[in-house]
C-alpha cells in the first residue's frame, strides 16, 4: 500500500445493518481499517486497550477536545466517546481506509473538520424491513422498537449530509457496493491530477 487511505464514514439506523456490512467489506479488502475510539468507560473484562478502546480518564479526555484531537465526541450513559485524529491520520498514512461506524450527529462533527472524508448512510429497503429486523432481535419492547423507529425517521431528514445511500437489503450485494464506492473515492481528479502534470512534464521535456 503506497497510497494515502480515506476516511470512511457510515451511518445509519440501528438495524441497518452497519456492523455486519462492515464486517464483510473488511473480509473482501485488505486495506480496510475499523477506528478504534478513545472513551472514558471502565475497560470491560477481556477488553484491551488499543484494540477495543483507548481508555482514558475523563480529565484527558477534555484535554483532547480542548486540543483538537478527536474528530467527533458524545457522551453516552455518563461516559464519553470520541475518534482520535491521530490514529486516524496514522492509519491512512499507511494507507488504510479508516471505516467510522458512526451516528449522524457524530458524522456532522467530522464532515465539518473533514470535509473530504467519504460519507455513506445505510439503510435497510423500507421501514417495514426495519421494524421486522428490530423484532427480530428479541431483545427490544416495543416501546423501544417504537422509538428506535421514530430516531431512523429523524436521521432520514439529515441524510443529505452523505453523499451515498447504501441500501441494505442483500449483504453480499451491499458489501459489493460499499467496496466500489471505496475505490471509486481513490479515482477523483483531485487524488490523480497528478498524472496529468507528469504527462505534461514527459512531453515539454
Amino acid at each position: 500500500m503506497n497510497k494515502k487511505g480515506k476516511l470512511i464514514v457510515v451511518s445509519g439506523p440501528s438495524g441497518a445493518g452497519k456492523s455486519s456490512l462492515i464486517a464483510k467489506a473488511m473480509e473482501i479488502r485488505s486495506d480496510l481499517s475499523f477506528s478504534v475510539s478513545v472513551t472514558t468507560r471502565e475497560a470491560r473484562p477481556g477488553e484491551k486497550d488499543g484494540e477495543d478502546y483507548f481508555f482514558v480518564s475523563k480529565e484527558r479526555f477534555a484535554q483532547m477536545v480542548e486540543e483538537n484531537a478527536l474528530l467527533e465526541h458524545a457522551t453516552y450513559v455518563g461516559n464519553d466517546y470520541g475518534t482520535p485524529r491521530e490514529y486516524v491520520e496514522q492509519k491512512r498514512e499507511e494507507g488504510f481506509n479508516v471505516v467510522l461506524d458512526i451516528e449522524v450527529q457524530g458524522a456532522g462533527q467530522v464532515h465539518e473538520m473533514m470535509p473530504e472524508a467519504v460519507m455513506i448512510f445505510v439503510i435497510p429497503p423500507s421501514l417495514e424491513e426495519l421494524e421486522r429486523r428490530l423484532t427480530l432481535r428479541g431483545t427490544e419492547t416495543p416501546e423501544k422498537i417504537r422509538s428506535r423507529l421514530e430516531r431512523a425517521r429523524e436521521e432520514y431528514r439529515h441524510a443529505d449530509l452523505y453523499r451515498y445511500i447504501i441500501v441494505n437489503d442483500d449483504l453480499s450485494v451491499a458489501a459489493e457496493e460499499l467496496c466500489a464506492i471505496i475505490t471509486a473515492s481513490h479515482c477523483l481528479y483531485e487524488d490523480r491530477k497528478n498524472y496529468l502534470n507528469e504527462s505534461q512534464e514527459k512531453n515539454e521535456s
